[in-house]
């Protein structure tokens, strides 16, 4: 398989390690071992004597049974635990569809969603986010009719990975009910679940219906990418045996200390995600302020969940080129639109992590400098 760079990871790898202020980070506020550790009573023993030989290739029974928790109508038996979500997501893609498919995908949305698809010499329609009134809307009807005869799966991502758009429960079932009435799979990235900004929680598409997925990870909601501990989740039996070979082709198995770690994460989970969600909301206020006070250059579009955003910025210049100057002379890393091939001048801003105060300050002490603001 020939497939094109992955955008976002080909401009991390450039700057994310050597920028000193990150204003654009999709995961939340991560934490050191000993921290986690001290979050469950008797958990550093239970690291220490962990076995450092093979795992089971659908993952940790333990690790799978909190993991279906998570869900209301998936089972242990519906989860396959992969590294990472990136590993999961194109697993699924190469079981799933084969050339000649058509696939509809939500867009603008986390690359390989639709990029490994098109690899495999699949015709992929996006389904347009829209920016109405400060915020991001997405049209079913759009949705009907760009369903074909061949149309094989519908990737979704909620909440939203730039918008910060998210479902609701009656939107995931009419989403849900299309599918099922033509007869579509659904795969809904859902890496974000848990950080609802107004106190809703939302059912996932594996619960609702059979033939969707539902990705999880424990790298964006709970702030532990270093794990690299991914899951599908589905009630389609025969999705998971054929996953389960074809990550025999892959990772093999997950790594033993990551899913013990993750066993104790998950057990602690609740109170992750509200310091998590504590932190966004306190980054929003700030953010709400900045936006506020240079109303003139930006336009606000504020996340329904999760903890980046993308915003509109009035500039004379490409958002690329304002990006890649921003970074250079002041340290400061923004995510322009260009990454997610969408036109025009927006920017991913990552509100989940406890230096958003400084590297906001610093953004705006750039604007102030060269006469922006």
């Amino acid at each position: 398989m020939k497939i094109n760079d992955f955008k976002l990871e080909v401009y991390f790898e450039k700057y994310e390690f050597t920028a000193p202020y990150l204003l654009t980070q999709s995961d939340c506020e991560s934490m050191e071992i000993a921290e986690l550790l001290a979050m469950e009573p008797g958990s550093q023993e239970k690291l220490l004597h962990s076995w450092l030989g093979y795992t089971e290739v659908q993952g940790n029974p333990e690790l799978r049974s909190l993991v279906a928790a998570l869900y209301r109508n998936v089972g242990e038996e519906d989860i396959i635990m992969h590294t990472g979500a990136q590993e999961a997501i194109f697993a699924y893609m190469n079981v799933l569809l084969e050339k000649g498919d058509h696939v509809i995908s939500m867009f603008p949305v986390y690359q390989s969603l639709y990029e490994v698809a098109h690899a495999e010499g699949c015709e992929v329609s996006p389904w347009e986010l829209k920016p109405v009134d400060g915020r991001w809307t997405i049209d079913f009807d759009e949705l009907e009719t760009l369903i074909r005869p061949n149309t094989k799966l519908i990737a979704v991502n909620t909440p939203n990975n730039p918008t910060g758009f998210t479902f609701s429960e009656d939107e995931l079932e009419q989403l849900c009910a299309i599918a099922d009435k033509h007869g579509i799979y659904v795969f809904s990235d859902e890496v974000y679940r848990g950080l609802e900004l107004n106190g809703v929680s939302r059912p996932c598409a594996a619960d609702i219906y059979e033939k969707a997925a539902s990705l999880g990870v424990m790298s964006k909601a709970y702030g532990l990418s270093g794990l690299r501990i991914g899951w599908v989740a589905t009630r389609d039996a025969d999705i998971i045996r054929k996953m389960k070979r074809f990550k025999h082709y892959m990772s093999i198995c997950n790594s033993a200390p990551s899913e013990i770690l993750s066993i104790i994460a998950l057990g602690s989970g609740d109170r992750i995600l509200e310091r998590n969600k504590n932190i966004i909301k306190n980054n929003l206020e700030l953010a709400d302020q900045f936006f506020g006070k240079y109303d003139r250059l930006f336009r606000n579009f504020r996340p329904m969940a999760g903890p980046i955003a993308f915003h509109r910025m009035e500039l004379n210049e490409p958002i690329a080129a304002f990006c890649e100057t921003l970074v250079q002379n002041s340290g400061v890393l923004l995510l322009p639109s260009d990454i997610y091939s969408y036109k025009g001048p927006y920017f991913r801003m990552g509100y989940g992590r406890k230096s958003f105060s400084e590297s906001l300050n610093r953004f705006e002490q750039y604007l102030i400098e060269q006469k922006l603001v």
